[in-house]
């Protein structure tokens, strides 16, 4: 007579009676726990994104300023909102980094920097996506308001209205988000335990 497999895991005499069994399990969940060291690479990576992203930043702060003597009221203002836009994708990469970071590989321990940030070791997962979708949300608005604002010189009809059919579909979508996250949070909130 064969027995048929368990679906319950080994009891406790198994693994006594099959040591084997207990240092292979062991081995794997060392082994998965250490791959989220393979992330780190990826947020090195995004570090120098970031020092890409502030060289653009630079060159876009000299021309703004070589160019502002002569500049029309509505150049300045769409050289300025070119900064913000450049500054809010430099902060979505420090979201990332941080909080990826924190979440997925290893805490940071923020004793002995005195200007440590208190967001940076309190985000979730949740908080994590609510951050760069608000972030994304705020990067296409100033894509739609430098359209609208260069709406004189180069008016297209239909890259307007791309821009702001995309900007609503973020809007939508991180409102939905939000509202998911808190819907899970009051239904684990009534579970026991919780």
């Amino acid at each position: 007579m064969t027995s048929e497999p368990s679906e319950h895991p080994p009891a406790a005499s198994e693994y006594r009676a099959n040591p084997t069994l207990k240092r292979g399990e062991h081995l794997l969940e060392a082994v998965l726990f250490n791959s989220r060291w393979l992330m780190a690479p990826f947020y090195l990576g995004l570090v120098v994104s970031l020092a890409v992203l502030l060289y653009k930043f630079v060159l876009l702060l000299i021309e703004f300023v070589l160019h502002a003597a002569s500049a029309k009221e509505s150049d300045i203002i769409l050289g300025v909102l070119s900064l913000i836009d450049v500054s809010l994708t430099g902060n979505l990469i420090l979201i990332v980094v941080f909080s990826g970071y924190e979440n997925f590989v290893s805490r940071i321990d923020p004793r002995g920097h005195p200007d440590w940030p208190e967001w940076m070791t309190k985000v979730d997962f949740a908080g994590l996506k609510q951050k760069l979708l608000a972030s994304i949300v705020a990067i296409s608005a100033i894509q739609v308001l430098k359209a609208f604002m260069n709406i004189d010189a180069t008016f297209d009809a239909q890259k307007l209205g791309w821009l702001a059919g995309i900007h609503l579909v973020f809007v939508v979508s991180t409102l939905l988000i939000v509202w998911s996250d808190r819907l899970g949070d009051h239904g684990a909130a009534g579970k026991p335990g919780h």
